[in-house]
């Protein structure tokens, strides 16, 4: 990504192929470091950061990204962080934006609501299940769909309503990005991915909704054959870049 990347209207066009190896000629997604692994993502960039609560949360990628100096994001989250680590560190940072999210406010997200009353972040609020399937929508292609979900409240203001079958429905835009930063507990370096449990959350759509996705693993990056192929949930071909990142 030589030039500011742009988030298409919906469905994400795959970021730079991984290089190949230096004498096999076969793909190798694996990088050096964290910091490596973002050094590319320009300011005004829209990512998603996986995670739920603490569980998932790609922590080294999302310390990197504020290493690198990336500044005026969009981030795309279910919560806007708690403490100082995570998605709250970008606040403490103050390299966000804009936030679209379900939870802004949770126990210890003093960072975000600082921000915010500053008057130095924009706040997108979405319900939980309609974030989730805006995301889904941009992974399969879909340019919009229709939900129930919010109709007669605030966050319908603005936004086109349809009845069907007698019930009201809202239009909900997809909702892809340029970059999606994720966490697995096992990779390989063609980019398959393992999670561990619910630490899976968000983490397979918003790599199938995002132009470049970045995982951090876990454990030490596998060769190709070395992960069960019954238990891989996100598939390489979603995956640009992976790095191993043991929990600190």
């Amino acid at each position: 990504m030589t030039k500011a990347m742009t988030t298409p209207a919906a469905g994400p066009e795959r970021g730079p192929t991984a290089p190949a190896g230096p004498a096999t000629g076969t793909i190798n997604k694996q990088v050096a470091s964290a910091l490596d692994a973002v050094s590319d993502v320009p300011d005004g960039a829209t990512i998603m950061i996986a995670g739920f609560g603490e569980s998932g949360v790609p922590s080294a990628l999302i310390d990197a990204l504020i290493e690198h100096g990336t500044s005026g994001l969009t981030v795309i989250t279910n919560n806007a962080g708690s403490g100082e680590r995570g998605v709250a560190a970008l606040f403490r940072a103050d390299r966000v934006r804009r936030v679209i999210c379900s939870y802004p406010r949770s126990s210890g997200s003093v960072w975000f609501e600082r921000r915010y009353a500053e008057g130095a972040v924009e706040l997108e609020l979405v319900p939980q299940g309609t974030l989730s399937e805006r995301i889904r929508a941009a992974a399969a292609g879909l340019p919009a769909f229709y939900t129930p979900t919010a109709t007669g409240t605030e966050l319908a203001r603005g936004k086109e309503t349809r009845s069907f079958g007698g019930r009201d429905y809202l239009l909900e835009h997809a909702l892809p990005a340029d970059v999606a930063l994720i966490r697995a507990q096992r990779g390989d370096r063609w980019g398959n991915l393992i999670y561990h449990s619910v630490a899976r959350n968000y983490a397979p759509t918003m790599a199938a909704a995002a132009a470049l996705t970045v995982a951090e693993v876990a454990e030490p990056v596998a060769e190709p054959g070395d992960l069960d192929p019954e238990q891989i949930i996100t598939p390489g071909i979603y995956v640009d870049r992976v790095v191993w990142a043991a929990a600190s």
